[in-house]
């Protein structure tokens, strides 16, 4: 059992959870609770490492082999060091370093969503959430957009990561892949004339969103794109960023005549 948080092993998993640049430099990252390991075991996400406390109940402890099977060395940790290692305020014992993967983007994609200059995690993790909910095809995130692999966005983004490909690009590599799918860009802007309504999202499209307080930057805008305003009551200014992407991806579901396999809460 580790019990003291000085092992180099804790020191390690706490530098992947406070710095993107840790991250970056190991292509490792880390995931908390036993729902998340269930969705990277079921996926066969490549794991390096494991920490798990004594009264890890039994749903826990039967993903462990699958996550051994994966690669991963289990080790058991005293309470004390799970907390210290842990990015949430109440550990659910059970902690898992993977191995970061770039899913393969669809051969042809028609649907796709650019966050860009999303700095807040949790909204940004909602939105890929939702992303993954609706069959969104791909997420591509420009340079300024917050780490998709931060706990904080893995945490809202709820085993997204593990099933839909998310790609972080510098511009003049999104912008080929919108021209090589012929995209249509659609901007969610409070000050467009178009109604998000009256707008065609059957064609190959991708959601442009930008920030919420200074909304798209201008490299952004150099796509060539068309601007949509979602309506609303006077005295509003604008929907938070996550809201205004459920929007519009589920409008382009409606539109398209998607068929959810099942429908959610």
């Amino acid at each position: 059992m580790i019990t003291s948080t000085s092992n180099n092993r804790v020191k390690y998993v706490r530098a992947l959870q406070n710095q993107a640049q840790e991250r970056r430099a190991s292509g490792e990252f880390v995931i908390e609770g036993i729902r998340l390991a269930e969705e990277a075991a079921g996926s066969g996400w490549p794991a390096s490492l494991v920490f798990y406390t004594e009264d890890l109940n039994q749903r826990g402890r039967a993903v462990l082999p699958r996550l051994a099977a994966a690669g991963a060395q289990l080790e058991v940790v005293a309470p004390h060091v799970m907390k210290a290692a842990s990015d949430t305020q109440n550990p659910q014992g059970l902690l898992v370093v993977l191995g970061k993967q770039d899913l393969e983007l669809p051969a042809n994609l028609d649907f796709a969503l650019i966050l860009d200059q999303l700095h807040d995690p949790g909204n940004l993790g909602s939105i890929l959430r939702t992303a993954a909910a609706a069959g969104v095809g791909a997420v591509l995130l420009p340079p300024g957009t917050a780490d998709p692999l931060a706990p904080k966005v893995l945490r809202a983004a709820m085993g997204a990561h593990f099933h839909l490909p998310v790609h972080t690009l510098a511009w003049p590599d999104l912008s080929k892949i919108c021209t090589k799918h012929q995209l249509q860009i659609f901007l969610a802007d409070a000050a467009a004339a178009l109604a998000y309504t009256q707008a065609d999202y059957r064609t190959p499209t991708a959601i442009l969103i930008g920030s919420e307080a200074q909304g798209a930057g201008p490299q952004a805008l150099q796509l060539p794109h068309t601007g949509v305003h979602i309506p609303m009551q006077p005295g509003n200014e604008s929907l938070n960023a996550a809201a205004a992407a459920a929007v519009l991806i589920y409008e382009t579901v409606r539109q398209r005549g998607m068929r959810q396999p099942h429908s959610g809460r």
